[in-house]
C-alpha cells in the first residue's frame, strides 16, 4: 500500500512541479483528471491522446521519478437527462479508455451518475425514500432502463481497451451511493465493476467503514484519501442530509475535512487495517476539499499523517502458530 495525489488539487502547476510536490508529499503514485477542459497544465488529455510523442514524453517523465498512475479519474453524470450532458459524458469515458490505453491503466473511476425520474424528465432526480409509491416506480426505470444499460456499455467497451477495473465513487446524490447498490450493480453488470472507496462520502451517512470495507472484498479498486467532521449539534437539530452550500460550515451537518482533521487516528487505523485484510493493496490518493485549511497545508498534513499509518513492508508468516 502507497501514498498517491490525486492531481486536480493543482491545475496551475505543470509537470515538473507537480512531481516535485508529490515526492515531497512521500508520494509514489498519481491519480489525474482524464476530463477534457479541466485546465490542468500538467495534464492535457486531449494532447497526450493524440500525440504519440506528447504520450511518450509523459511517460517518461513519471519513469524517471519512479512514479506510477494509481488511475484516470473520469468523474461525470454519463446518466444526465440533458442530452448535451449526457453525450459529452459519454465521449469523455471513450477519451478515458483510450488513454488508459496508451498509459498502460487498468483502472478508471467516476460516479455512477443519476438520471431523471422518468424519460420526460430534464434534470437528475435523487430517491432517497420509498414513498409515495411513485419514487419506487421512477427507481426502478432508473437502474432497468438507465443505470445497468450504461454501465454494461461502459464494462464492454473498457474491455475492448484492456480496463478491467472501473472504479465507481460512492456518492450520495447518485444511483450508487453506499456498499449495497454498488453490489447491486456489480452483480447486474459484472465483475469489472468495482469501488473508488472514500470514506467522506460513508461516514456521514453513519456507515461504519470498515464494515463496509469487509463487504466490499475483492471488489476494491481505488481509495481516496478524505475525511469528513460531522457536526453532532446540527444534526440533533436537522438531521444528516444537508443541501447547504459548503461555505456555510458553522450551520451544516457534515463538513469535508483533511484526513485527520475530521474522523480520529484509532477509526484511520481501523480502515487501513480493513483494508489489508480485504487484500488491498493498492494506493491511498490524497484528496483535498477541506476549506479551513490551504491546499498545500491540507496536503502536507493528510501525508505525514497517512504515512504513520500505512505499513511499510509486506506481513511475515504467522510465525508464532
Amino acid at each position: 500500500m502507497k501514498l498517491g495525489l490525486f492531481t486536480v488539487l493543482y491545475p496551475e502547476l505543470d509537470l515538473e512541479s507537480i512531481l516535485e510536490l508529490a515526492q515531497q508529499l512521500g508520494c509514489g503514485a498519481l491519480e489525474f483528471s482524464s476530463l477534457p477542459g479541466r485546465g490542468l497544465r500538467h495534464f492535457d488529455p486531449v494532447e497526450i491522446n493524440q500525440s504519440t510523442l506528447a504520450c511518450e514524453q509523459f511517460q517518461e517523465e513519471l519513469r524517471k521519478r519512479d512514479f506510477t498512475i494509481s488511475q484516470l479519474n473520469c468523474s461525470c453524470n454519463a446518466l444526465s437527462p440533458d442530452p448535451e450532458q449526457a453525450r459529452r459524458a459519454c465521449e469523455a469515458f471513450e477519451l478515458a479508455f483510450r488513454l488508459a490505453e496508451k498509459l498502460n491503466v487498468r483502472t478508471v473511476g467516476s460516479f455512477s451518475g443519476c438520471p431523471g425520474g422518468c424519460a420526460d424528465d430534464r434534470t437528475p432526480n435523487w430517491i432517497t425514500c420509498p414513498w409515495p409509491p411513485e419514487y419506487l416506480q421512477m427507481l426502478k426505470w432508473q437502474w432497468e432502463e438507465r443505470l445497468i444499460p450504461f454501465w454494461t456499455w461502459a464494462a464492454e467497451r473498457a474491455a475492448q481497451f484492456g480496463v478491467t477495473q472501473l472504479a465507481i465513487e460512492m456518492h450520495p446524490g447518485f444511483c450508487v451511493y453506499n456498499p449495497e447498490t454498488l453490489l447491486r450493480l456489480r452483480e447486474a453488470v459484472g465483475p469489472s465493476i468495482g469501488v473508488n472507496l472514500d470514506p467522506s462520502h460513508l461516514a456521514w451517512q453513519s456507515i461504519d467503514i470498515p464494515e463496509a470495507i469487509r463487504a466490499l472484498k475483492g471488489s476494491i479498486w481505488h481509495v481516496h484519501a478524505k475525511d469528513v467532521c460531522v457536526d453532532t449539534q446540527n444534526v440533533r437539530r436537522n438531521g444528516i442530509l444537508d443541501t447547504k452550500h459548503y461555505s456555510r460550515a458553522v450551520e451544516r451537518a457534515w463538513t469535508f475535512r483533511t484526513v485527520g482533521d475530521g474522523m480520529d487516528e484509532q477509526t484511520w487505523k481501523r480502515i487501513v487495517a480493513a483494508l489489508r485484510l480485504a487484500g488491498y493493496d493498492g494506493v491511498l490518493s490524497l484528496e483535498h476539499e477541506d476549506l479551513l485549511l490551504s491546499r498545500q497545508e491540507g496536503a502536507e498534513r493528510a501525508a505525514a499523517f497517512l504515512r504513520r499509518l500505512i505499513p511499510k513492508q509486506q506481513a511475515e508468516r504467522i510465525w508464532w502458530a
